[in-house]
C-alpha cells in the first residue's frame, strides 16, 4: 500500500485570508473537535505501549521522548512536567529534540535529517535495555526518529512511537506504534495544529497512566507533587484537610514538617 501523508494533504478549507476572525476561529474549532475521536480509535495501541512502559519502569528503566520541531518540544514538555507533578527523579523522563536544547526555542535547520544523531543523543544518557524510547513524529518520516528506533531495535531496547499518518516508516520501525490519524490540517501541512494536539493528548495519557500504575497517585490526588510554589503548598494543605478531616492550621504544620503530602498523611495515620 502506497504511503500517503494525510497531514500534508490540502486543507478542507480555502481562501483563509478572506475569512473574518470569527469564521476562522469557528472552523479551527470544528477541526479540533475531531482530534479526540482520532485518539479514541488509537486507544488499543496506546494501551499496549503504556503496559510495556510500566513494565520497563518497574525494573528501573526510564522513558525517553524523542522528536524534531513541534514533536520534540511536546515530548520535552511532558517530560519536564512529570517530576513536579508526580515527585519522581528528573531522569525518569527524558525529552530529546533534534538540534539539541537550542532547538526548543528556535528551529535548527536540517537537524531532523540526520539518521545517526539521535543514537548519539541517547548514548549521552547511557541508554540501555531497561529503558523505553518513544519516537514522536507527526509525518512519520523524520530521519532523526527513524534512525533512533532502528538503533534501538538493533540493541534490543524497547520502543514505540506517536505518529499521525498511517503506515509510516516510523510506525513500521517501532515495536509499539501509536497512529492517530487526524487528517489534513486547517492550514495545509501545519502539523503543529491537529497533529500536535493529538500528540499532546497521547503523551498526557502515557505519562499519567504510567505514573498511576507505578503508585504515584493516591485516590485521585497528586500526593507526591513537589511543593515548589505557594499554589501547590495551598493545594497540599487542602488535600490534607480533606483526607484527614483537620483544620488548615494543622494541615499547614503537618506539611511544613514532612514536606510531602503522602508522607504527612502516613505520619498522621501513624500518630506522628
Amino acid at each position: 500500500m502506497e504511503f500517503i501523508k494525510t497531514t500534508e494533504q490540502d486543507s478542507n478549507h480555502d481562501h483563509l485570508e478572506q475569512m473574518e476572525v470569527n469564521e476562522l476561529l469557528q472552523k479551527i474549532n470544528r477541526e479540533d473537535q475531531t482530534v479526540p475521536q482520532a485518539v479514541q480509535k488509537a486507544l488499543p495501541q496506546v494501551e499496549k505501549l503504556v503496559k510495556k512502559v510500566v513494565e520497563q519502569m518497574k525494573t528501573g528503566g526510564r522513558l525517553f521522548y524523542l522528536g524534531a520541531g513541534t514533536s520534540g518540544r511536546l515530548g520535552i514538555l511532558d517530560a519536564s512536567e512529570c517530576p513536579p507533578t508526580f515527585g519522581v527523579p528528573h531522569d525518569w523522563f527524558v525529552g530529546l529534540i533534534a538540534g539539541g536544547d537550542h532547538a526548543i526555542r528556535k528551529a535548527v535547520e536540517f537537524a531532523e535529517d540526520s539518521k545517526t544523531q539521535a543514537w548519539k543523543d541517547l548514548q549521552e544518557h547511557d541508554i540501555n535495555t531497561k529503558d523505553f524510547v518513544i519516537g514522536i513524529a507527526a509525518s512519520g518520516t523524520t530521519p532523526y526518529v527513524v534512525g533512533a528506533l532502528e538503533a534501538c531495535n538493533e540493541r534490543q531496547i524497547p520502543n514505540g512511537c506517536i505518529v499521525c499518518n498511517a503506515g509510516s516508516p516510523v510506525s513500521q520501525t517501532a515495536q509499539y506504534p501509536v497512529e492517530v490519524i487526524v487528517g489534513p490540517e486547517f492550514v495545509t501541512g501545519s502539523s503543529r495544529m491537529k497533529a500536535g494536539t493529538a500528540q499532546k493528548l497521547v503523551l498526557n495519557m502515557i505519562s499519567t497512566a504510567a505514573m498511576i500504575q507505578l503508585g504515584r497517585v493516591q485516590g485521585n490526588k497528586m500526593v507526591d507533587m513537589q511543593l515548589s510554589n505557594t499554589k501547590l503548598v495551598d493545594r497540599g494543605e487542602r488535600m490534607l484537610m480533606q483526607e484527614l478531616n483537620i483544620p488548615q492550621n494543622e494541615a499547614k504544620i503537618l506539611l511544613e514538617k514532612h514536606k510531602n503530602v503522602r508522607s504527612a498523611i502516613k505520619a498522621a495515620n501513624n500518630g506522628n
